[in-house]
């Protein structure tokens, strides 16, 4: 699968113990994914891809997510209660949209992606006045030789 693929997409995936399943629609497929710079994103350092709302399905184990939020409360950050894993937030730059975690796709690693494109979310869309996202730069993967 190409990363810079637009088609949409459908994948499965889950948390590294495998307590939490589920299943994603990308509706952009892989050329959606990038980085944040908020507080959260920043420590998190995961890659997120992006599927509408109702693009995901939580096939097994429901009851082992559970919910970090913080600041406006608007973005909902899910990850699994036994290994902590991240597996996708809801977005507070567009609440109809999820951020899901490239990792725990299966097939899928953040070291599959030459460049990612790197967002200001330090200065978030919603707080400015024109709204946009800014890009402030690329994350790059240069693979050694063996």
């Amino acid at each position: 699968m190409h990363q810079g693929a637009v088609e949409p997409v459908t994948l499965h995936g889950a948390c590294h113990c495998g307590s939490v399943k589920f299943k994603v629609r990308l509706h952009h497929g892989l050329a959606s994914a990038r980085r944040c710079t908020c507080s959260y994103c920043a420590m998190r350092g995961a890659v997120a891809v992006s599927a509408r709302i109702d693009g995901l399905e939580i096939i097994d184990g429901a009851d082992a997510l559970a919910t970090y939020s913080f600041n406006t409360g608007i973005a909902q950050h899910h990850f699994c209660r036994n290994c902590g894993i991240y597996t996708h937030h809801q977005r507070r730059s567009n609440p109809d949209e999820l951020g899901v975690n490239v990792a725990c796709l299966d097939g899928l690693s953040p070291f599959d992606f030459a460049e990612v494109p790197v967002l200001d979310g330090q200065n978030h869309p919603n707080d400015r006045e024109d709204g946009r996202t800014l890009r402030l730069g690329t994350l790059r993967f240069i693979r050694g030789s063996h």
